[in-house]
């Protein structure tokens, strides 16, 4: 039986830039959120080293999400052209995420 599955991934905030990514996801778009929730994403967490400015993420996607179509909504295209300013990227104007293999888990 599929169930749920808890995902993490790292990203990086600029430099001096935490504040910002702080206000503007505290201020996270009603149509994001929406975007989030049609593709099967929740318990949604973002964490910040300030040693480093990596960010680390967490989130529980259902086990029919439909994630790979997130990028293709207006509202993700909108928030990762808007987070640009503020965050790494990638030459395609997608953040540069790299994905984490859980080592550890106590249920």
């Amino acid at each position: 039986m599929p169930m749920p599955e808890r995902v993490a991934f790292r990203m990086k905030v600029h430099p001096g830039k935490v504040a910002e990514y702080k206000r503007r996801h505290d201020e996270l778009w009603p149509e994001m959120i929406e975007a989030l929730h049609k593709a099967g994403v929740s318990d949604y967490s973002i964490w910040h080293d300030p040693q480093t400015d990596y960010l680390f993420a967490t989130l529980v996607r259902s086990d029919d999400h439909r994630m790979a179509d997130l990028p293709k909504t207006e509202a993700n295209q909108r928030w990762w052209a808007f987070m640009q300013d503020v965050m790494d990227y990638n030459d395609d104007g997608t953040p540069h995420v790299v994905e984490l293999a859980r080592v550890f888990h106590l249920p």
